[in-house]
């Protein structure tokens, strides 16, 4: 081996060693999480509704249920999922998030819950943070993809065949050989099939939080060139507050329904001050986050201040409203979380087969030269 490659293959080596267990707890939680909205549509009666020909309700309609629950909360969200699911409204209640779902049609409530009281909510959480507290698992998290991501790139050229006989044999698993060499196999030859996968997943999940990459990516994708009206920011007039319409959310709702006829996914943020906007998404589909339409409303007046539909969006925004679809696998469909899934379990095994070869490896040099087995072998008769 060179010495560029045996530097190389300590670098693999030590980093796998540093965020080998992360790595694990990562890609585990992220295989986990892949299919949940399948999983919960299928365990969870309350996440759908029976289809009814007549409109939705409108927000003010919710956000009186809501407040006759809980007079003391603050509505922070309301997601209008489409014709055969309930309606989510979210509420903080005493520094606690909770989750309120309604039959659209109706208003009933059918489940009130605290958000963070689901399997699949701690699924994230540890995908995110590790077990760790907030603040500081978010910093190991995204230090462990990092490296994670340096750790494909040299094990790529580590694994690389130099001769051409010996590339057709790289790209397979000798089942029928002995358990290390499988365990080789399993190391070098599907991390191989999976690192630009492994990379694009990892991309897109540490651009949710370095804002550095995210900005990155968009301006990447446009070449450099400025679109002006997707940085611009919007406040709404409180100079409105005393005379603020009652019914503008209704208002604002009705104008997204009638500017994107096409949305199967309405979600309203409440402002979150007295100078912010009212912020709302239309999606084609529920839950899924691709080819959005925008919107910014004056909180008090339902005034529009900004309307960016997806097809008017540059080349930066479309792929950055795109990037949670690519990192689920969703934006391919099915096949497309199969893919993720998969990926994410091979991952999850990287650091376990390659500590396995190294343990292999440490076992073997340590075993006496053969001449020296030999003698005590003659001494002992």
């Amino acid at each position: 081996m060179t010495a560029t490659k045996s530097a190389i293959l300590f670098i693999h080596r030590w980093l796998g060693f540093i965020s080998g267990l992360m790595v694990f707890i990562i890609s585990i939680s992220g295989c986990i999480y892949c299919f949940q909205d399948e999983i919960q549509d299928q365990t969870l009666p309350y996440r759908k509704v029976e289809v009814q020909q007549k409109p939705f309700l409108l927000p003010s309609a919710f956000r009186r249920l809501a407040l006759r629950e809980f007079p003391e909360g603050k509505i922070t969200s309301l997601s209008y999922m489409g014709p055969d699911r309930s309606l989510l409204l979210k509420m903080t209640v005493n520094k606690k998030v909770m989750a309120l779902y309604f039959n659209p049609y109706t208003g009933k409530l059918i489940k009130s819950k605290a958000f963070k009281d689901s399997f699949f909510a701690s699924v994230k959480d540890v995908h995110l943070y590790l077990f760790l507290p907030k603040e500081i698992g978010k910093v190991v998290n995204y230090l462990s993809v990092l490296t994670f991501v340096v750790i494909m790139i040299t094990g790529l050229v580590l694994w690389w065949p130099k001769r051409k006989s010996d590339r057709r044999r790289s790209f397979t698993i000798k089942w029928g050989a002995k358990w290390k060499r499988v365990n080789y196999d399993l190391h070098n030859v599907l991390g191989f099939y999976i690192t630009a996968i492994a990379i694009v997943v990892a991309i897109t999940g540490l651009s949710f939080t370095l804002p550095w990459l995210s900005k990155g990516i968009y301006n990447m994708a446009n070449m450099g060139q400025r679109f002006p009206a997707e940085q611009q920011t919007y406040h709404s007039d409180t100079t409105a507050v005393p005379a603020q319409h009652p019914l503008a959310i209704d208002q604002v709702y009705e104008t997204v329904r009638v500017k994107s006829p096409q949305a199967g996914y309405v979600l309203l943020f409440y402002s979150a001050d007295k100078t912010s906007p009212l912020s709302v998404t239309a999606y084609p589909r529920a839950l899924h986050f691709s080819f959005q339409d925008t919107y910014a409303f004056d909180q008090y007046s339902g005034k529009l201040l900004n309307f960016l539909p997806h097809r008017d969006k540059s080349a930066g925004m479309k792929l950055k409203n795109m990037n949670y679809d690519i990192h689920t696998g969703q934006i391919a469909g099915l096949l497309g979380k199969m893919i993720a899934f998969l990926s994410s379990l091979i991952c999850a095994t990287l650091p376990v087969t390659g500590l396995i070869l190294y343990l292999g490896k440490k076992k073997k040099g340590k075993k006496k030269p053969i001449i020296k087995r030999n003698l005590e072998k003659t001494l002992s008769f």
